[in-house]
C-alpha cells in the first residue's frame, strides 16, 4: 500500500511562518495588554483547516480502517502522537506515531499498542502528559473504565507499564456510563473530567501528593436535557497568561454532525460558564460552519470531532497559548456512506484559529 501523502497546506504555509505571524500580532498586543486590568478570552470567529495529515496504515495483523481520538505532545523536537484505531472487525486499539515535522506525519510508521504485552484487548481514547512531580509520563485511556500507564521514555512504547485502574469499580454517581477521560492539574490537585454520552459532564479530584490514587467520587458539574448538547470528546486547558481555564466538549447536531462547544472557569474546581457565541451548530467554538480551507475549496469533512489542542508544553498543567491556537481533530470524507460506527473512515487534520486572543475591554488599547 502506498502511504505517501501530500500536504499542500503546509507546503504553502509552513507552521513556522504562521507562528511568526501570530507572534507579531501577540507582540503588537502586549503593549496594550500590559495596561489592562483584565483580559478576557473570546472564541475564534473562524479557523483554517488542512487536508488529512494522519491516516490509518494497516499491516498484516492490523487491518486498520480508522485513526481517531488523538493526544499529542511536543518533546525533544519531535511530535509524539497516540490515537485510537479501529479495524475491519470493529476491534478498538491504540497506536503511537512519532515525527519531527507535520510534513512527515502521513508517512510515520505506527506502533500498535497490542505489541506491548500489557495492552491486549479494548483500549482507546488516550491522553498523555508528563507528571513533573514524579518525573514520569502518564497515559490515560478508556478500557472502558479510566486507566493509566506510565513510562520514563515516551519514545519507547514498549516501556509503558501494565495498566492500573483509577477507581475500584464504577462510582455510584456515574449512572449512565463514562468515557473520554481527561486529567489536568493545578498547584495542589489533579482533576479528572469526563462526559457520559447522556448530557452529563463530571469532575473528580485528588491531591498532587496522592496522584494517581485517591480520586473522590465524581460529581456532575454540567448537564443538558438533550444529550447531544454535551456529548463526548471533552478536553480542558489552562490559558497562558490568564486566570482562565478552557473546556471543550464535542456535541452532536441533527444528522449526527459533530462540533464543539466551549466553557470557561476561573479555577478547575470552579463553575463553568458557556462561552458566548459557541453554544450551537450555527455558532460553535469549532465546527464546519466556521472552519474554512486556505484554498477556498469545500472543507474535506462534514465533522469537526474528537481532538486535542497543541499545547505549549507537555506537563500536567496543559497550558494553551491563546495567541496560537491549533487543534488536531478527527474528521472523515464528507461523502462517506459507512453506517457502522467502528468502520467510519476517520483521519486526523489540523485547524488553526484565524484570530488571536481578544479583549472585551474597549478602553484597553487607545484608538487611532
Amino acid at each position: 500500500m502506498n502511504t505517501k501523502r501530500s500536504v499542500p497546506f503546509f507546503t504553502r504555509i509552513a507552521l513556522a511562518s504562521a507562528a511568526l505571524s501570530l507572534a507579531s500580532l501577540a507582540q503588537a498586543g502586549d503593549s496594550c495588554h500590559t495596561s489592562c486590568e483584565a483580559v478576557t478570552f473570546r472564541a475564534p470567529q473562524s479557523w483554517t483547516s488542512t487536508e488529512p495529515m494522519v491516516f490509518p496504515i494497516p499491516d498484516a495483523t492490523h487491518p486498520i480502517v480508522s485513526v481517531k481520538d488523538p493526544t499529542i505532545v511536543r518533546h525533544d523536537d519531535r511530535w509524539h502522537l497516540i490515537a485510537t484505531t479501529a479495524d475491519t472487525s470493529g476491534a478498538w486499539g491504540m497506536a503511537y506515531f512519532s515525527f519531527e515535522t507535520w510534513a512527515e506525519a502521513a508517512n510515520a510508521k505506527p506502533y500498535y499498542f497490542d505489541q506491548n504485552p500489557h495492552f491486549g484487548g479494548y483500549n482507546c481514547a488516550p491522553m498523555a502528559f508528563y507528571f513533573e512531580p514524579q518525573k514520569k509520563w502518564y497515559l490515560i485511556f478508556q478500557s472502558p473504565q479510566p486507566r493509566y500507564s506510565t513510562t520514563d521514555d515516551i519514545t519507547n512504547p514498549d516501556s509503558w507499564t501494565a495498566p492500573q485502574d483509577f477507581f475500584e469499580g464504577t462510582p455510584k454517581s456515574v449512572v449512565e456510563g463514562w468515557l473520554d477521560y481527561w486529567i489536568i492539574c493545578d498547584d495542589t490537585h489533579a482533576y479528572m473530567f469526563f462526559p457520559d454520552d447522556h448530557g452529563r459532564f463530571y469532575r473528580s479530584r485528588t491531591t498532587i501528593e496522592n496522584f494517581p490514587n485517591g480520586f473522590d467520587d465524581p460529581v456532575v458539574i454540567l448537564q443538558e436535557d438533550n444529550p447531544g448538547d454535551l456529548f463526548e470528546g471533552s478536553s480542558v486547558y489552562r490559558l497562558k497568561g490568564m486566570d482562565t481555564y478552557l473546556c471543550l466538549v464535542e456535541c452532536v447536531a441533527p444528522g449526527n454532525l459533530r462540533y464543539f462547544r466551549a466553557f470557561t472557569a476561573n479555577s478547575l474546581d470552579g463553575d463553568w460558564t458557556p462561552m458566548p457565541d459557541t453554544d450551537n451548530w450555527d455558532k460553535s467554538f469549532a465546527g464546519p460552519t466556521n472552519v474554512v480551507t486556505a484554498s477556498g475549496d469545500p472543507l474535506w469533512t462534514s465533522h469537526i470531532s474528537h481532538g486535542e489542542m497543541l499545547r505549549e508544553g507537555y506537563d500536567q498543567n496543559l497550558v494553551l497559548d491563546p495567541q496560537n491556537m491549533i487543534f488536531l481533530y478527527q474528521g472523515m470524507d464528507r461523502h462517506s456512506q459507512e453506517k457502522e460506527y467502528s468502520q467510519l473512515p476517520y483521519r486526523l487534520a489540523l485547524i488553526r484559529a484565524n484570530k488571536p486572543l481578544q479583549t472585551n475591554q474597549e478602553s484597553c488599547c487607545p484608538r487611532d
